[in-house]
């Protein structure tokens, strides 16, 4: 009865030490991912910078591993930027993302020293231009361009479409008025312009065609800008998916890119890129303890003690994950099952269809690749505690983030006066 065993600690003893459902993360993994990024996304034709995309996993321990290695990170809201300040990140090396930033989110960056901003539309540029001469704060910024390539993936997670909310079209009336107030600003100045074609991309060729349109943009300006190509680098969730290992694809575009700069005679002044997903996904296992289990006419469920509070992205956008019985490695996987969680919602399904071993209540279930957006995307649904994060290395485990107590569920809650006086 071979047992599952996660950077040398075995799942039931993970399970035992710190309960389920656990969302446990092989940091070696982490490390692997993390070494062949710096390793292989660089180029004797251009400088290159990574930021982590961490809106897929963010915590202060994981930013903590990021800055050891010299990344730098992108943030989208005031609690990931508070988070970022709290960590050992340098602040130099934070840029400010997101769509509708709030008045008080962009005074928090100023006052706090980010100096790297990524716009998305006029009204958030012109704010900034305001804020930055009321600060006395020089700014570096990003464009964020809309370039109309269609990664081939989820609908909701492509967001480059013509009308996405996302992003501006270079060119536009919106485009033009942007540089406009850049020119005008004596604290804003270009850096450069970002694009993100989707996420899960497998295909090359869309990658390609994202720098050729962003090629053909830079080529308009004398001075040279900062190319950000975002990320969106698929993952294994299961058999189905086959990603580019990190080595070979960041080898393509770094190829493809220094051919084309030699070809157009475009000057660049640094090339980003933001990994997210593909850093964390696959180093991250949910572990679950099997509750009942129930046959109707057409389906054989196993329940387990978490879903879609721990895992919104099967009921969300339909996403698929592979599994075992962390317990019983070996048994042959004879049942056609529908892994179902706990939460009162007929779509709290994590798996359908997949065959696994029969089991008995208290056995271990593993969900593999949960490592991005199972614990960012978490919610307190149906008043159930979000679980603990462990890193696991050479057999040792440590906390990454406490188990909520019940205590903590109630923590902001208010009583009435009613309640008060009872």
């Amino acid at each position: 009865m071979k047992e599952l065993v996660i950077g040398g600690v075995k799942a039931s003893e993970l399970t035992a030490q710190y309960g389920t459902p656990l969302y446990v993360y092989d940091q070696q993994k982490l490390e692997a991912n993390l070494e062949a990024y710096t390793t292989y996304f660089k180029s004797d034709v251009f400088q290159t910078r990574i930021l982590y995309a961490s809106k897929a996993f963010q915590t202060i321990g994981m930013l903590d591993l990021i800055a050891e290695y010299g990344l730098g990170v992108d943030v989208v809201s005031s609690g990931e930027l508070y988070t970022a300040l709290k960590s050992t990140m340098p602040v130099e090396k934070i840029y400010f993302h997101g769509n509708n930033k709030t008045t008080e989110e962009l005074r928090m960056a100023l006052e706090t020293g980010v100096k790297h901003m990524v716009v998305d539309n006029v009204m958030e540029l012109e704010e900034l231009a305001g804020l930055a001469a009321e600060y006395k704060e020089k700014l570096q910024v990003q464009i964020r361009l809309n370039v109309g390539i269609e990664a081939h993936t989820h609908e909701y997670i492509v967001t480059t479409h013509i009308d996405s909310k996302f992003g501006i079209a270079f060119g536009s009336s919106d485009y033009e008025a942007c540089i406009a107030i850049l020119k005008k600003s004596d604290y804003l100045a270009l850096e450069g312009f970002h694009v993100h074609i989707g996420s899960q991309i497998f295909e090359m060729d869309a990658w390609y065609a994202a720098i050729d349109k962003m090629l053909g943009y830079l080529q308009t300006f004398s001075e040279p800008l900062t190319l950000n190509l975002g990320g969106g680098f698929g993952v294994r969730y299961t058999d189905a998916d086959q990603p580019m290992p990190i080595k070979e694809n960041m080898a393509q575009i770094v190829t493809y890119l220094e051919d084309k700069l030699q070809e157009t005679g475009v000057k660049i002044r640094e090339v980003m890129i933001e990994p997210g997903r593909s850093l964390v996904a696959e180093a991250g296992t949910t572990l679950y303890e099997i509750g009942y289990q129930k046959k109707t006419p057409n389906k054989q469920y196993y329940f387990v003690d978490g879903g879609m509070g721990d895992n919104i992205r099967p009921s969300l956008y339909q996403a698929d994950y592979s599994c075992d019985v962390a317990n019983n490695m070996t048994a042959e996987k004879s049942e056609l099952v529908t892994v179902a969680g706990k939460y009162c919602e007929s779509g709290d399904v994590l798996i359908h269809d997949v065959y696994l071993p029969p089991v008995k209540k208290g056995d271990i279930l593993a969900v593999y690749s949960t490592g991005a957006y199972g614990y960012a995307m978490s919610s307190n649904y149906n008043r159930n505690a979000t679980p603990a994060v462990v890193f696991v290395k050479d057999g040792e485990s440590r906390v990454i983030v406490k188990r909520q107590t019940l205590a903590d569920l109630i923590r902001n809650d208010v009583k009435t006066e009613a309640d008060k006086h009872a």
